[in-house]
């Protein structure tokens, strides 16, 4: 399979009477875009604004961020099984607004949405305050299931950035990335003499708004299955899941997968990438220990040396992590584990819910309950209370002057298990 990325750079945003991309400014039609957005009966109001990387905005609370993207040729569509039809994809052109994000605000859950600042101390660990976003801000009718707003909000999300990337198919492209993978026939015997290696990809879908979607199935439905990584970049993954918001993994962050990217960098070199095998994050013992065993029975029939696993979210999805490390490693099977900490405000907590012997190669993106204070913002685009509701905030952190005092937690994409974070470390 063969994808180009066609991207377009978007280093500004502005309104216009027309939709289009020329010399790195994304011109939105504001009217014609609320029109896209119009007749969902779930919606009372809706409407569009920007923010930008360095002005002073804040964003809360933040559903989800989506990249435009569009297919300019190929099989399928973009987000196959929501915005288009469920044909495959991770083949032909894409075009995409590189620089640009949509981002969906509303009250849904409230405790487990999140904060984007576009400058200040809190725009140092979110990598949304580097993008220029396309801010949808989406009211509920009064009485609606939350099951059905949060629906609502991520078609929004979606239906905007394919509205976008639509609009700019004719725009002057700045770069191509092609990535192509071999039948797994080819593969298994490509690269000899090196470690042959998957990507154990997990997804949230605990229920209750804690959902993923693989061509537009609820992913808590699926038994794991293997997937091309360039179907992961074509929009085959959608979030909608309303987790905590440091280690959301929001649609962007798939489009964007860094694990992918960087194991394509590698592949070749350091070892033969095979490709993802997806899998969940279930709620029940029995579905934990189904999803795990049958995802490294795909491992082992793939004959693979090596296994990176990815998490989604802490406390019950560290049992699932654990489960795959062990059953991974007694099978003969290498592992390495990407996660986030839960330590508490002073770090002196036990960072996971779970722990196996096998699990000792691992790498952190942080501890989730550290501290910050955010300092007012001269525009709120949301609903700066909800600063007192969300996971990693609690009442009182909101105070009169603006000022926001909360966990990273509460900072979207702060503590990112997919690696897609502005948080570093070094060995001292």
């Amino acid at each position: 399979m063969k994808l180009e990325l066609h991207k377009v750079k978007v280093n500004k945003l502005a309104w216009g009477d027309k939709t289009f991309a020329k010399g790195g400014v994304l011109t939105v039609n504001k009217k014609e875009l609320l029109s896209v957005l119009s007749g969902d009966e779930r919606l009372a109001k809706v409407d569009v604004d920007f923010a930008l990387p360095g002005e002073s905005v804040r964003i809360l609370p933040v559903k989800d961020v989506v990249e435009p993207r569009f297919k300019i040729e190929g099989p399928g569509g973009i987000f196959p099984g929501m915005v288009s039809d469920v044909d495959s994809v991770g083949e032909g052109k894409t075009l995409v607004l590189s620089g640009a994000a949509v981002v969906t605000t509303g009250k849904i859950v409230r405790f487990q949405e999140g904060i984007i600042d576009m400058k200040g101390p809190g725009a140092e660990f979110t990598p949304y305050s580097q993008t220029c976003n396309v801010v949808v801000i989406l009211e509920n009718v009064e009485g609606i299931e939350k099951h059905d707003y949060e629906t609502a909000c991520r078609m929004a999300g979606l239906k905007t950035a394919a509205y976008l990337a639509e609009k700019c198919l004719g725009a002057s492209v700045d770069k191509v990335e092609t990535y192509e993978t071999p039948s797994l026939k080819d593969a298994m015997h490509a690269h000899p003499g090196l470690p042959k290696v998957a990507y154990l990809y997990m997804l949230q879908s605990q229920g209750l708004l804690h959902d993923t979607y693989l061509y537009g199935v609820d992913v808590k439905k699926i038994l794991p299955t293997f997937l091309n990584p360039t179907e992961v970049m074509d929009g085959a993954i959608v979030s909608g899941n309303c987790v905590s918001a440091c280690d959301k993994n929001n649609t962007y962050v798939h489009q964007n997968n860094p694990i992918i990217h960087n194991m394509f960098k590698r592949h070749g070199k350091d070892f033969n990438f095979l490709g993802c095998i997806v899998t969940n994050e279930n709620v029940t013992l029995a579905d934990k220990k189904r999803s795990s065993s049958y995802s490294i029975k795909l491992a082992k029939t793939l004959g693979v040396d090596g296994l990176l696993i990815s998490e989604e979210g802490f406390g019950n999805p560290d049992a699932d992590l654990i489960m795959n490390c062990w059953k991974a490693e007694r099978a003969g099977i290498k592992t390495t584990l990407l996660t986030d900490e839960y330590a508490g405000q002073d770090g002196a907590s036990q960072s996971l819910a779970d722990s196996c012997p096998e699990g000792d190669a691992c790498v952190t993106a942080g501890n989730a309950n550290e501290v910050i204070v955010l300092p007012p913002m001269e525009k709120v685009i949301g609903v700066p209370e909800e600063a007192n509701v969300i996971a990693g905030g609690w009442q009182g952190s909101l105070a009169a002057d603006g000022t926001i005092t909360v966990e990273l937690q509460a900072i979207l994409g702060s503590t990112s298990e997919l690696g897609f974070t502005k948080l570093g470390a070094y060995t001292i």
